[in-house]
Formats: structure tokens, sequence, C-alpha cells
């Protein structure tokens, strides 16, 4: 029902049209604020490159981030909530989305959230979205980081509670769900193999290459 629809019409019609209604369109646009830094937007593209680099075998997973999760049809655009600043969804197909939608993706939810905090952002991430994760969402794993400070932090759903991480003597955190570990490295989130070794971007292993190798052989 449009704006002008619902300022036109009767209570009586519409109670009866919003009585019809049982879900919005499902190819709704993710409708995020801006990110706070250059800290934060590097943060993110650098843990979705990372996994899609990891996994670009697998067609079995989703990777996204600063992306609207839309996941109640009665209050869609809810201003009480927008969506993860990274996020992974498990068992789907992995293709471009314009948003998630809870309702339209067999009622999948992302297993794993993390949230970049911020001054503006930090009570939200730690109150009512930790909340949403964990009554709403039932996500597996949630983390928090800090890029300024580098507060960081992660919690496993448990019985329907979210219990805290404890670090590992490195200082990083398991994530169950993507058989990896979250650590802090050269003050950045990154992730590391159960084994201990740093998941690398194409640019790094490109660097350690040259320098045991020197330049790649032209064809």
């Amino acid at each position: 029902m449009t704006l002008a629809q619902i300022q036109t019409s009767t209570p009586e019609t519409q109670n009866q049209k919003e009585d019809d209604i049982i879900f919005p369109p499902g190819d709704l646009y993710s409708d995020e604020p801006p990110l706070e830094s250059d800290l934060h937007r590097k943060q993110i593209d650098l843990l979705i490159r990372l996994l899609e680099w990891l996994w670009r075998d697998r067609q079995d997973f989703y990777v996204s981030g600063n992306l609207t999760v839309y996941f109640s049809p009665n209050q869609n655009k809810s201003e009480d909530f927008r969506g993860p600043d990274f996020f992974v969804v498990l068992n789907t197909e992995r293709k471009p989305r314009k948003s998630w939608v809870v309702w339209e993706e067999g009622g999948k939810y992302p297993n794993v959230i993390i949230e970049l905090l911020s001054s503006s952002t930090a009570a939200t991430d730690k109150g009512l979205k930790k909340e949403i994760y964990e009554e709403n969402f039932r996500t597996i794993d949630y983390f928090w980081f800090d890029p300024y400070n580098l507060e960081f932090a992660g919690f496993h759903f448990v019985d329907g509670k979210y219990q805290p991480l404890e670090a590992n003597p490195q200082g990083w955190l398991w994530s169950q769900q993507l058989d990896l570990f979250l650590g802090i490295h050269n003050s950045q989130l990154r992730f590391f193999t159960p084994d201990g070794k740093l998941v690398a971007t194409p640019e790094e292993l490109l660097a350690r290459y040259r320098e045991r190798f020197g330049e790649l052989p032209e064809d």
C-alpha cells in the first residue's frame, strides 16, 4: 500500500487492505547509511575479498557488507535496525543481490555477523543489534571490532543465548561457522586458518612470491 492510499482510505478500508498484505515485494534495495570512515569501508572490503578469495571454489555461500537484511514483512524498513557491516550466509546460492530478504531466501538468516564499532554506533551494536541477532536472527557467531581502538569481542549462540568467546593465546576468536579464527593483524581484523596461518590477499601472495622468486615470468 502506498502512502497516498493510506492517507485517502478510511480506517475500515485501510484495515481491510492491510489484512490482505502478507509480504512486501522481495526485490527490495538496500537502505543503508554512509559508512563512518575510510577505515570502516576498507575493513569491510578486506573481509569480503578475503573470504571470496579463500572460498573461490565454493558456490554455497553469500557474503556482503553494509547491506540491509530485511527480516520483518510488517516493518521491512524499521528505523530501529540497519544492516550488518559484514555478514555471511551459508548453504545458499552465491549470486549478487540488492539486499538480503529473509522471506525470499527460504527463511535463512546470517550465520556470521561482524559489526564495526564507532562512537555513534557502539551502543547500538552492543545493545539493540546484539539483541536482534540473538533473539530474532539467532545468528550463531557474532563479533564486533573497532578499527580505531581495536576493541574486539565475539559471541557464540548456545541454548538461545550468546556466550562470550574466549581468545586463544594469540588473542584470536574462533568462528565455528566459518571454521576460521578472527584476529587482529597490523591493526586490521583478519582471518586465520585452523592451523594458525594468516589468510592472505592475492596481493600479499604475489608479494611473497616476488620476495622468494623475483618477478613473475612474462608470457
